[in-house]
């Protein structure tokens, strides 16, 4: 049995990349908009000024963590898997917030702001999915105690890139479609 209680180390990024999905992707802006419904208002905790550093600041965070070195930290540090996650998911609420609480009063820099994030969500996948070796193997090292074969991370690693590549774009591509039909009806409903 490996350490963590984790027996198989097979699927240790691709779970890893899954948590983060779910959370940044799925989690973040259900609340924003559960948030927003159940106060029958705009909520009050972004600005239109705030998207862009948002956007910027949860994809700086995204790749810093995602970088071989601060991933292995992460497992060293006592709590900072947990920092990780907590910082991850707290981004992707303000970033939601700033999208969601704003559409409609700075349309044009919550579609741009999708579409930057979504793109660079789809590079990290395209490299965790197409590196030729395995990025994490320090990191693997040390979550289960001892190496783990790269055999064993390359295709772990590639499934959790494709994951990145088939669910965070679909999100925010989904965003801004929902986002730019209302901009049309709006649009037309003024024209009428």
């Amino acid at each position: 049995m490996c350490s963590k209680g984790m027996v198989d180390p097979a699927g240790f990024l691709t779970h890893h990349m899954a948590t983060h999905i779910v959370a940044m992707n799925v989690v973040a802006p259900l609340v924003i908009l559960t948030w927003r419904w159940a106060a029958r208002s705009r909520p009050g905790i972004a600005s239109p000024r705030s998207i862009m550093p948002a956007a910027t600041i949860q994809m700086a965070l995204l790749w810093a963590w995602h970088l071989p070195g601060p991933m292995a930290s992460a497992f060293t540090t006592p709590g900072g898997e947990a920092l990780m996650h907590v910082s991850l998911f707290a981004a992707a609420m303000w970033f939601w917030a700033s999208i969601i609480n704003e559409a409609e009063a700075a349309r044009l820099r919550s579609l741009i702001a999708l579409a930057f994030t979504g793109k660079l969500f789809c590079l990290l996948g395209a490299l965790l999915t197409f590196a030729p070796r395995a990025l994490y193997a320090r990191a693997a090292e040390i979550r289960f105690g001892s190496p783990v074969p790269a055999e064993v991370l390359l295709p772990d690693q590639q499934l959790a890139g494709l994951l990145m590549l088939v669910a965070c774009p679909l999100v925010y591509v989904a965003a801004g479609v929902f986002m730019a039909a209302r901009w049309l009806h709006d649009i037309e409903k003024r024209a009428a």
